[in-house]
């Protein structure tokens, strides 16, 4: 009798829980469309400070790309990442504002939380003229308040 629940329970129940462990690994994963296959945009992403809502910085040799451009006036976390062979750092700058990250090593990354204004901000490495070679785009806030994905900067020489 024992044997014949435990065989009964390993056939009927054994799958059950395996299929469900798998459903909840899907949902805990995503499993869903990132935003390229035509769905509705997602909200922004909150940094797990109140209010604050995240804007990822890629930073490589020799460019930086934001994951907005288009922004409320309002308080921001960006999370500058270090993708290059180089060290890297953020700077934000306009509209009265001035910050910037420390020096990030290759594969680091750094929280920046401000508060920003209306207006134009200019967002840059700045460290070693890497500026000047092309680490830079501009941050709109304000405005119709869209937000647009990311831009990717050269100085068109392909860096």
């Amino acid at each position: 009798m024992a044997t014949t629940l435990m065989t009964f329970v390993r056939r009927s129940v054994g799958p059950g829980l395996a299929a469900g462990a798998l459903a909840g690994l899907l949902v805990a994963c995503g499993g869903g469309d990132d935003n390229g296959g035509g769905s509705t945009p997602s909200t922004p992403e909150q940094s797990g400070e109140p209010g604050t809502t995240q804007v990822d910085v890629k930073m490589t040799d020799f460019k930086m790309e934001l994951s907005r451009t288009t922004l409320n006036a309002g308080e921001y976390t960006f999370v500058a990442t270090n993708d290059g062979d180089h060290d890297h750092a953020l700077e934000i700058e306009g509209s009265g504002t001035e910050e910037e990250t420390r020096t990030l090593e290759p594969g680091e990354s750094a929280k920046l939380t401000i508060t920003l204004k209306d207006g134009t901000y200019e967002v840059y490495c700045p460290v070693d003229g890497h500026k000047d070679l092309g680490m830079k785009t501009e941050l709109t806030v304000g405005g119709s308040g869209s937000q647009d994905g990311g831009t990717d900067t050269t100085d068109g020489n392909g860096y």
